[in-house]
Parts: C-alpha cells; structure tokens; sequence
C-alpha cells in the first residue's frame, strides 16, 4: 500500500522533530570490542603492541610495527540472547548474525638509507563494524498499575508548550482521512498560530484521541483547551508485551598513516569516516478484563512504531608507542569526539479494541501509512584516552594491558544553543560519567602455533550503574601460521545488565535485561 512522505518542518525551533533522548545518543557513543580474530582473543588489549590491523582502532601507531605488507578479513557469527524480567515475569529472546566485520590492508615502506633515523613509514585502509544492531528482546508481564494511556497523555497534555494540544487540531473532519489529519499535524500546522507546539506531539494526541485510537479523551468538550483524560479502565493488572526488534550497523573506516623513529619510537594518525544504519521496529500489547460497567473503555490495544536512522561521522586518532626495552612497550593514543549528521524516519500503527459489559467492539485501526522525514540533526560523542603497556617475552609470548577512560558526560546534540537539546544535554551532564575500561591480552607460541586469551571490563556510562550496568568479558582463541597464510580463530564471551523502558515519556515502566554476547570470528590474513 501507498505510503505518503513528507517532512517536518522546523520553523524556528528544532522541537518540532520526535525526541531524542540519553538512549539514541549511547547507541553511538558505544562501541563493540569487534575486530581480527586475534584482537578478540586477547580482549583488545593492543595499544602497546600494534602489528594486527584492529589495532589501528586503537593506537594508530600500529601499522609502523608491521614488518611486512598485510591484508586481511574478518568474518563473526554473533549471537546475543537477552533474558528480561519484567514486574517478576521471566522471558527471553536470541538473535543471530554472521557479518564481514573486518576488512584492510597496510602497506610497509622501508628507508634504506642507514644516516636516516627515520626507518619506516607505512599506510594502512581498515574497515571494521564498530557495532552490530541486529538484536531481539522481548517482554512480558503483568504491571500492577500503569498502561499505555500514560503515554498518549503525556505528549496530549504537555505537548504545546506545557499546555495541552488543542482538540480542535486532534478531531478529523467530517470524511477526514487519518493520513490527511496526521501529515498536516507533522507537516504543515501554521507555526505562528501555535508557536509552541510540537507536531509529533499532536499526532500522538491525535492517534491515541476518541474517534481514532479511543484511548484518551478531552475532559470537557466545551472548553477548546481542556486537558485529556484515559479510557483505559482504572484497576491495574494490565497484561503487557513489549517485542523491539534492531538490525543494523555502525561501520568505521580508517585512513592510516604511522612512522618509525630508529625502531624505538612509533608515531601515528588515523582520520576516520563513520556511517550508520539502524532499524528498530518496536510492537507493544496491552490487555485487561477491568471494565464491568456499560461504559464503552479500552480492552486491548497494539501500538507499533518503526525508526530507521541513517548517517555519517567524522573523527581521528593520534597516538604513540614506544619500546623502552626489547622486552617493555608502552603506548598512549587520544581518539577526538566524533561528529554526527544523522537523520531519522518513524512510521507507526495503533490498533485498539473497545468493550463493555456486554461485549468487545469492533477494533479501531490508526494506520496513517505516513513516512515522517526528519531534518536532519548532530551528535557529538565522548573522546577517549588509551594508556597501554605490554611485556614481550622473545619470540614466546607477551602479556598486554590497556587503560581506557572516556567521558560520557560530554555527549551532546546540536546545536546545544536549541532549547530542546539543551535540555537533553543538561540531562546528559547529570546522568552520565566518566567510563574506564581494562582490557588484558596474552598470547603464547608453540613453533607455528599461537595460544590466546583476554579479558575486557567495561564500566557503566550511567552514574546510577541500572540503566547500563558493567561489562564483563573472556575471550579466547588460536592461530597458525602457514608463512605468507596466517588464520586466527577466536571465541568471546560478555554480558551486561541494563534497564530498558518501553517508551521515552509518560508511560516508562520497562524491564530489566541480562543480555550475554557470544562471537567467534575467522580471520584470514596475507603476507606480500
């Protein structure tokens, strides 16, 4: 079926595109631990050794370590399982992917001169999926006190400024169409006649309203600016589900370029392009048996929303290793704030199911088949500070450890000068913290073979540490060497708590989820 598009206009005001919030702006702050499948093994734990091409992503002075012209790709099956908990009731859900998650090159240029300190200079192209989105969670349970008309209340009675939609902009026309109604609130409303009022908050009024969803209502029909009330029965135990289905990317491709001062020191620099590409589709369902009067109220309702957002990035690293002994190296690398153009799309459904004491209604579809475009907007995401160290045991092995901090506060949208992001990035600076990560690598070499483990440990970006919790991981793997054929085999293991509300505003009860990450990737790497 035909679908009309059409974009929200701004105006003066950024305010009148949905809102984004703490959750949209961590979904790219955060990055997987993806890679080679010998930067996996040994947990990412590389900013002092560099010579792997996913340690580029790390201490751009890695590619100056390599000896030899190498060109490798990577391939990862994923599986996440989520296991949520919502008021007591138990569910889970698992998804699985497999990827090219890797692909590069790095070129090694010698200097052949013997006055000439400076050895080496080498560039490196590496693509890696900095984060894969396909993801399945769902939950189920009974909420002992809230529903869903919480949340078309909240956008009805706020959504004009603090004050509540007019209903004259909410109520179709006689021979109306939903799609009409619903395209003008999002695209044409006069901005001079309701300066205040956010168009996505009017179409959530007009979908949830008497006469198309029937879920909420003006409280008095003579007063133009009443506030709304709920035809959902009072009572509690509403039955709910709430299904959220992700896929999608966040790629990062790297321009390399590193020197090496008399084999001691190593100095390099990364400019990266960034591009994303994320669905979420999203289908809650709520049930109760509380209307026992003669009054028609809501008995069931299905509420289905999708958001598609695409984009590109821009950041660069800097960093350093150095080799004090033959034994010791220490390395320090910066990576810059990365900038943001991401744009959204949302479409969405309503579903609802009126009864009585008598019986059910027929169902009340609000299906406007509308595309809302988006202007498009900015994030600027936290840099990170890496200090790593790495002890090389000859030709035996090696033991790695890396120190990474970064400051979640510093997320911002913009233009931070626009009030609604001011807003949210007020709410940003209170809520998030500073994050240190550990990562610890060891290998070890019988002849041709290659034993590997690591261990990652994440902390929350949140300073309350229950809406992202800790990260734990282990990894493990093997590799061998063929001479000019080198393959990596690794297997990696983490979970992490986090607390996931249904909805961003007025109905944000949601439930608690242990979700346990499991990768094994395939790496095949080339020597010329």
């Amino acid at each position: 079926m035909k679908k009309y598009i059409f974009l929200i206009l701004t105006g003066l005001s950024i305010n009148t595109i949905h809102s984004q919030g703490i959750s949209d702006a961590m979904r790219y702050s955060q990055d997987n631990l993806n890679g080679t499948a010998r930067f996996r093994a040994m947990g990412g734990a590389f900013g002092a050794l560099g010579g792997d091409l996913s340690s580029l992503n790390i201490n751009p002075a890695g590619s100056a370590v390599f000896a030899n012209n190498q060109f490798g790709v990577t391939l990862s099956n994923y599986n996440t399982k989520n296991n949520s908990n919502y008021f007591g009731a138990k569910t889970n859900e698992s998804n699985n992917s497999f990827i090219l998650n890797q692909a590069g090159g790095v070129l090694v240029f010698n200097n052949y001169h013997s006055k000439s300190n400076w050895k080496k200079i080498s560039v490196a192209v590496n693509y890696e999926n900095t984060n894969n989105y396909n993801n399945d969670i769902f939950s189920a349970g009974v909420n002992p006190t809230n529903s869903i008309d919480q949340y078309f209340l909240s956008y009805a009675n706020t959504g004009n400024g603090g004050a509540p939609v007019p209903q004259e902009l909410v109520t179709r026309k006689d021979g109306e169409y939903i799609s009409s109604l619903y395209r003008y609130l999002g695209n044409t409303l006069p901005s001079f006649q309701y300066p205040e009022l956010s168009g996505y908050s009017a179409q959530q009024a007009m979908m949830g309203f008497y006469g198309q969803g029937n879920i909420i209502d003006v409280a008095d029909l003579n007063n133009p600016n009443s506030r709304y009330i709920s035809l959902v029965p009072t009572g509690g135990n509403y039955y709910q589900e709430n299904e959220i289905h992700t896929n999608g990317y966040n790629g990062k491709l790297s321009f390399n370029a590193a020197t090496s001062y008399k084999d001691k020191l190593y100095i390099g620099i990364n400019l990266n392009s960034h591009f994303t590409d994320y669905t979420r589709n999203t289908s809650f369902y709520e049930h109760n048996n509380n209307n026992t009067t003669a009054n028609d109220q809501i008995d069931r309702a299905y509420f289905d929303n999708q958001l598609y957002t695409y984009g590109t990035g821009f950041s660069f690293q800097v960093g350093a290793i150095a080799k004090v002994t033959n034994q010791v190296r220490l390395g320090l690398a910066y990576e810059s704030n990365t900038w943001y153009k991401l744009y959204d799309e949302t479409t969405q459904k309503l579903v609802t199911v009126s009864g009585n004491n008598i019986g059910e209604l027929p169902p009340a579809i609000v299906d406007p088949q509308i595309v809302n475009i988006y202007e498009s907007y900015k994030l600027q995401t936290p840099g990170k500070w890496t200090a790593s160290f790495a002890y090389v045991f000859g030709k035996t092995g090696l033991l790695s450890v890396d120190y990474a901090i970064k400051d979640y506060g510093n997320t911002k949208f913009k233009p931070t000068n626009d009030s609604f992001f001011r807003g949210v990035n007020n709410t940003m600076s209170d809520q998030l913290t500073n994050s240190s990560e550990v990562r610890i690598g060891a290998e070890y070499k019988i002849k041709l073979l290659s034993l590997r483990a690591g261990y990652r440990f994440e902390q929350s970006p949140y300073k309350n540490s229950s809406t992202i919790g800790d990260l734990n991981g282990y990894s493990g793997g093997l590799g061998y060497n063929f001479g000019s054929t080198k393959v990596d085999l690794a297997y990696s293991y983490a979970k992490r708590n986090s607390h996931q509300a249904f909805f961003s505003q007025g109905f944000t009860d949601g439930a608690n989820i242990n979700t346990k990450f499991n990768n094994v990737s395939l790496t095949m790497l080339f020597e010329l």
